[in-house]
């Protein structure tokens, strides 16, 4: 067959622009200073995201914004682009109690525990959770660990405002607001699982309070359920003086974790709170069983309680996480405000400046708290085949100028408010620091309305100590 020269000139020019179209994506971050948060730590100077749907798809330099047509397009003019920040552990829904009674001993059991038995309610935990969800979106943090009642409650919150969190239903032996007693919580908690085990952003979970608020047969009951629903267990362990000396009496002996361990309770599906009262032995079991570690720094000062051996889990490998506990315990939600504590006290502990350096700390915050949820190979890190959980962190504030080294200026000069963009999902949930899923105006209102109850209920009869 005979062809023209100008047929076959435009045959040749019409697949030499198929070869250079442009492939889509749903959202592009641009002129970043990206911290991909992978194996190599790598950093991207005027670097490219590239999102299509909730995934990542690319990660570059500038070059690469030019082989993308994207929906949307965010310059963020030399600013930090990172993996969203995982909270591993809180009880967001305490929103509505914060700053009660901060300084009284043994505060669980003679303040919280009496107050919760007198204002806990389906409401309740409702309006404390649409708070503690935007102070999280604001503050940086794309997904949380929570462990608290009417945990449907939360998971619906969750499920609106577009963030992620693995949701625990709390188990414990006296009656609470959503259960007479332990049994009666754990078939909540199995419902509740049910009921969200295939949501895209929501991880239901068992959440047992404590070794020593629950009895043997039900934290294997626990663990048993939770291979059989392929389930994460959130649990506070290793926490305080009370659960030791009340495991020590149950056992002849033992340490918390080595009671966990000895009754079949401790796995690669357990994330423990805490684990601050650990030996070497506790540690080397923390590893075998490959279980998640939780570290709230600022909770654990405030309630002086100790410094949990974080630096040797790092050495010994175990999966550590940056947690805030709940906000009557460090009275914030977000971990960017507890990486400066994390990087100074451990400094401290150790009498060692060179001690928890800034990269480690940025890591714990991001893929060592994926790591420790066992979610690694979805979350932590900004790589291709990721969830898009992104966030951008202003560098132009006063407290982040100059930025020599990005790691040293998110620990030592960032805080939650430095948080400009917030993605989850591929969704852009905060914007500017304008939140675009939901009212701030009218939660923060519903908040304070309850507050009034509070001071009413409570504060004014003067029926919990102070």
């Amino acid at each position: 067959m005979f062809f023209s020269k100008s047929v076959l000139a435009l045959t040749v020019l019409a697949v030499s622009f198929s070869s250079y179209a442009l492939k889509d994506a749903t959202l592009m971050i641009v002129d970043g200073t990206v911290l991909t948060m992978d194996k190599q730590n790598k950093i991207i100077e005027n670097g490219t995201v590239v999102i299509k749907d909730n995934k990542i798809i690319a990660v570059g330099n500038a070059e690469l914004a030019k082989e993308y047509q994207a929906k949307q397009v965010i310059n963020v003019s030399g600013d930090i682009v990172m993996p969203g920040l995982i909270n591993t552990h809180t009880h967001a829904s305490m929103t509505v109690f914060r700053s009660l009674a901060d300084d009284v001993p043994d505060r669980l059991h003679r303040y919280i525990f009496p107050l919760e038995n007198k204002m806990v309610s389906r409401d309740m935990v409702r309006i404390g959770a649409n708070l503690g969800n935007i102070e999280m979106i604001k503050g940086g943090v794309t997904t949380y660990v929570d462990m608290y009642y009417f945990e449907d409650e939360v998971a619906k919150s969750v499920d609106k405002i577009g963030n992620r969190a693995v949701l625990g239903e709390s188990v414990i032996e006296f009656p609470v607001a959503d259960a007479k007693n332990a049994d009666e919580g754990i078939a909540y908690a199995v419902k509740f699982i049910n009921e969200y085990k295939d949501h895209p952003r929501i991880t239901p979970a068992f959440a047992p309070h404590a070794p020593y608020t629950n009895t043997t047969e039900h934290l294997q009951k626990i663990a048993k359920l939770s291979q059989e629903l392929d389930v994460p267990v959130t649990i506070h362990l290793a926490e305080t003086d009370r659960e030791k000396e009340e495991i020590a009496k149950r056992t002849g002996g033992k340490s918390p974790v080595q009671y966990m361990a000895d009754i079949g309770a401790l796995n690669n599906k357990v994330l423990a709170a805490h684990a601050i009262m650990v030996d070497e032995h506790d540690i080397d079991l923390l590893k075998q069983y490959d279980v998640g570690v939780a570290h709230n720094i600022s909770a654990n000062t405030k309630s002086a309680k100790g410094v949990a051996p974080v630096t040797k889990m790092l050495e010994k490998g175990v999966r550590v996480g940056l947690g805030t506990d709940g906000p009557m315990s460090s009275n914030t939600l977000t971990t960017l405000n507890e990486l400066g504590l994390v990087g100074k006290i451990h400094k401290l502990a150790n009498k060692d400046r060179s001690a928890m350096p800034p990269i480690t700390v940025v890591e714990m915050a991001t893929m060592g708290s994926a790591k420790a949820l066992h979610m690694e190979d979805k979350l932590g890190s900004l790589e291709v085949g990721k969830l898009a959980d992104i966030i951008v962190v202003d560098t132009k504030a006063p407290n982040m100028v100059p930025m020599y080294s990005p790691y040293a200026a998110l620990v030592y000069g960032a805080n939650g408010s430095d948080v400009r963009h917030t993605i989850v999902d591929g969704k852009i949930l905060m914007q500017d620091r304008q939140l675009l899923t939901v009212d701030e105006k009218a939660v923060i209102q519903e908040a304070q309305s309850f507050a009034n109850q509070v001071r009413e209920t409570v504060i004014a009869s003067g029926e919990i100590v102070k």
